[in-house]
């Protein structure tokens, strides 16, 4: 009996091995097969970009908050080349009037469907009224991107309270101020993009931003819940975590950002505006829910994810090292 249950599994473990040898030219095959695939999608990609972005942007309505300077300007530019009705909002007249003449000056024949209006994202009752002015005129937005934002670096201890209100106000804030007036359209028609814009220290803290990380940690998770309720309405959410940008903002920042955050942030490679710009348009499109543009952002977001609390210590590894050159400093 025990021989023939032993001669049973012999014959199973040579079929096993038989079968397991037949398969390796087949995977080989497969694997070529597979290369071959991604190499034609490849091709295809770059054929077909340029005609699918034209159908998917031509004559959509886009609203875009902060459209006036950064990636919000960038943004501006690129989708009125795609065809794009756009509309930009800034609380200041003069930088409406600036980048109205600026986009102006790259897109002669879509220039005359550019919108500019004046208000203040952070006062909801006279956003409300703008917004309802906009709407009854030129119809619902196809596309809202939220671009308003701000930042303070600063140590915790050295930070006024005001700068904590002031960043929540406009980063957080303003983004649910802007789509508590929009959404509910959004969803009675059924279709329609959000495009919110976080940043790296919106999925990872770093030295220095305590202010800045947690009001966008906050768009980060508020994107999140809201992409699974709009979801069954057909609403498309995309959140972007930009790195390093360089863009007025950016430069507002130097004087404030302690010595210790300069070290840790200062060897990312600046991105540019326009660079992130097209790959926020190209994703857009493409309907991605995360946006990571430039290939520093993408690896610090999948290196926090696969290692979790473990990229803390490199982190920590960044300050450490950094304090040491300020005491020798």
């Amino acid at each position: 009996m025990c021989q023939v249950f032993l001669h049973k599994y012999e014959t199973r473990a040579f079929d096993l091995l038989y079968q397991a040898r037949r398969c390796l030219l087949p995977k080989r095959i497969f694997r070529l097969r597979g290369v071959l695939r991604w190499f034609l999608q490849f091709l295809r990609s770059l054929i077909m970009n340029n005609k699918s972005l034209k159908d998917y942007y031509s004559n959509k309505s886009v609203l875009i908050t902060g459209g006036t300077s950064g990636i919000g300007l960038a943004l501006a530019k690129r989708l009125v080349l795609e065809g794009c009705q756009v509309a930009i909002l800034s609380r200041q007249q003069t930088l409406l009037e600036n980048a109205s003449s600026e986009i102006s000056r790259i897109a002669t024949d879509n220039a005359s469907s550019l919108v500019t209006i004046q208000a203040d994202v952070t006062r909801r009752e006279d956003l409300n009224v703008i917004l309802d002015n906009y709407t009854a005129r030129h119809g619902l937005p196809d596309i809202v991107i939220n671009c308003a934002g701000v930042s303070h670096p600063g140590t915790f201890t050295s930070l006024k309270p005001e700068i904590f209100d002031w960043l929540m106000d406009v980063n957080y804030f303003g983004t649910v101020n802007v789509l508590k007036n929009l959404v509910p359209g959004m969803k009675s028609r059924r279709s329609g993009s959000i495009v919110n814009i976080s940043s790296v220290a919106g999925f990872l803290g770093i030295y220095g931003y305590t202010a800045y990380s947690g009001s966008k940690f906050a768009v980060t998770g508020f994107s999140d819940a809201l992409r699974s309720e709009l979801k069954p309405y057909g609403i498309q959410v995309s959140i972007v975590f930009p790195p390093d940008t360089q863009t007025p903002q950016l430069d507002y920042e130097q004087p404030f950002k302690p010595f210790i955050t300069k070290q840790v942030a200062g060897s990312a490679k600046l991105m540019s505006a326009e660079a992130v710009a097209n790959e926020i348009v190209k994703n857009v499109a493409r309907k991605k829910y995360v946006i990571l543009p430039g290939n520093e952002g993408k690896l610090i977001y999948n290196l926090n994810n696969l290692l979790g609390r473990r990229f803390h210590d490199l982190i920590d590894l960044m300050v450490k090292n950094a304090i040491r050159k300020l005491k020798l400093g």
